[in-house]
């Protein structure tokens, strides 16, 4: 009779079918709401910079909603596996098609896009706010609350964990954006497919719900199978010009495009250089300091992955080394391989001289034994707090040690005219571990104004003789070189903090300024 009894035991121990398959529904329910939230988060920063703002106000946003969900899965009674079902086809829809939406948006209508970006969060995170608590109340037929609680949260955290860790490090780089939430929306529909299945006998409406999930599974499918045309249709109409190639890494959007003023190329959709213009750019940026050193062997290039700077630096006969530190292997990749863009570097990645190092530039700083002669400091704009560290006093004091005594270095910084108070930020952060600097600026038609910044430990005076700037310029030359460091007083110097890894100072005004 003992026996027997125990035996009873454990088959109503043992898990049931239902149970695991709602358990197993949970854990996919989990993954995909984290993947639209990130997804949401991830676009926000691309397209309206600051990382650590977007992904702060998207979570809240999202958190608060699914709060709102929770609360209204009280008014639903009865049939809670049919509402089970209709939700998880919403979410599939929605969450699904959220980065396409948001793409689009923000080439056609761009003043409507943080609207249209919370409001998807909202209703996102009402829905997947549902969910679980409508899971739970279907999950405790069988299974006592203690158990119930447990399992179910249990499996919410581990498809959470899943999709963090994917996410960043397959997902986007393997399939993009849209594709990554058009694939978890497969997953959602695919979830009410199995609670169709499941509960076929308890559903009033079967031939309807079956229909409805058969249609958004078809929408769904044929997305993910034309994203690479939704993708093209958004990028054209916002860069205007053809697309000649694109791909998402793990730390950004790369864009080339060419058109009637030759090649342009977009990190995250801002423009970092285009090639009617970019002689000028890369001429202020390293010739002043090159031709001011008068015999640099070894020379370090921080960013500028795209080797426009390593060309000009190669001008010099007398440089025996670069080493390039460029963060995004891609980029690397893709200006020492097509043709196009070589053509535009004069191949220049591909020189015996050039050392390519993928590294995060700070930990490198921080790492390398190394002295040079010069170092060409060529990052993108502080528009978020990851890109903003390569702009604190930590990292100016890591780059004063990297630097010879009669070293000299550059750092291209932003517009002294539309952000003049980021300009003389970077100034003050510079000033502020010991270095002298020289600020000035080149007029690229493309950018406007831009500024840049001499950093060293002796004086410095920018050359005049025609025998030290290299031959074959198209932009400087001995009497126009001394002109980019005079400042008229819209452009002059103004107070300014020192930017810190505590505060990120730059970031916020940098955001004010190009804001306006």
């Amino acid at each position: 009779m003992a026996d027997n009894a125990a035996n009873s035991g454990a088959r109503a121990a043992a898990p049931q079918p239902l149970e695991v398959a709602l358990l197993a529904s949970v854990f996919v329910v989990a993954a995909c709401g984290l993947v639209y939230e990130l997804a949401a988060g991830a676009l926000a920063s691309y397209l309206l910079g600051d990382s650590v703002l977007q992904f702060s106000t998207i979570i809240g946003t999202y958190l608060f909603a699914m709060g709102i969900g929770s609360w209204l899965s009280r008014f639903f009674e009865r049939q809670l596996p049919a509402h089970f079902l209709r939700i998880e086809l919403m979410v599939a829809l929605v969450g699904g098609a959220l980065p396409a939406i948001l793409f689009i948006a923000n080439a056609y209508t761009p003043g409507a896009f943080r609207f249209l970006l919370y409001s998807l969060v909202l209703l996102v995170g009402t829905l997947v706010g549902l969910e679980i608590p409508l899971v739970m109340r279907i999950l405790r037929r069988n299974v006592a609350l203690k158990d119930l609680v447990s399992q179910v949260l249990t499996f919410d955290y581990l498809g959470a964990l899943a999709v963090s860790l994917a996410f960043p490090l397959v997902l986007v780089p393997q399939l993009g954006l849209i594709r990554t939430g058009l694939l978890f929306g497969l997953m959602n529909a695919a979830v009410g497919v199995w609670a169709l299945w499941l509960f076929r006998h308890e559903l009033r409406h079967f031939k309807a719900h079956a229909l409805a999930c058969g249609l958004t599974l078809a929408v769904l499918a044929a997305g993910f199978a034309g994203a690479g045309a939704i993708t093209t249709l958004a990028e054209d109409h916002f860069y205007q010009d053809r697309i000649i190639f694109t791909t998402t890494t793990p730390y950004q959007r790369i864009v080339v495009t060419s058109g009637r003023g030759g090649h342009r190329l977009f990190l995250n959709g801002n423009l970092q250089f285009a090639e009617k213009d970019e002689y000028r750019y890369h001429e202020a940026l390293v010739h002043p300091v090159m031709s001011a050193h008068g015999a640099a062997k070894k020379v370090a290039v921080l960013g500028g992955g795209d080797g426009m700077a390593v060309r000009e630096v190669l001008k010099y006969a007398g440089v025996e080394s670069v080493t390039l530190v460029e963060l995004d292997p891609a980029m690397t990749k893709l200006f020492s391989e097509q043709p196009a863009l070589m053509r535009l570097n004069g191949e220049a990645l591909l020189s015996p001289k050039v050392k390519v190092v993928n590294a995060d530039a700070f930990r490198w700083l921080e790492d390398s034994s190394d002295v040079f002669d010069v170092v060409i400091v060529d990052f993108p704009d502080p528009t978020n707090f990851s890109i903003g560290k390569l702009y604190t006093n930590s990292f100016y004091a890591l780059l004063d040690r990297r630097l010879a005594a009669s070293g000299y270095a550059v750092v291209q910084t932003t517009s002294p005219l539309v952000a003049r108070r980021s300009y003389w930020t970077v100034v003050t952060t510079m000033e502020s571990v010991g270095l002298r600097t020289a600020p000035y600026h080149a007029n690229v038609p493309s950018f406007g104004e831009w500024g840049f910044v001499v950093a060293s430990r002796r004086p410095f005076s920018p050359a005049t003789q025609s025998g030290q700037l290299p031959p074959g310029l198209r932009y400087l030359n001995p009497q126009t070189l001394p002109l980019l460091f005079d400042f008229p007083l819209d452009m002059a110097r103004l107070p300014a903090p020192v930017n810190r890894l505590s505060n990120q100072a730059l970031v916020h005004s940098y955001e004010q300024e190009w804001g306006r």
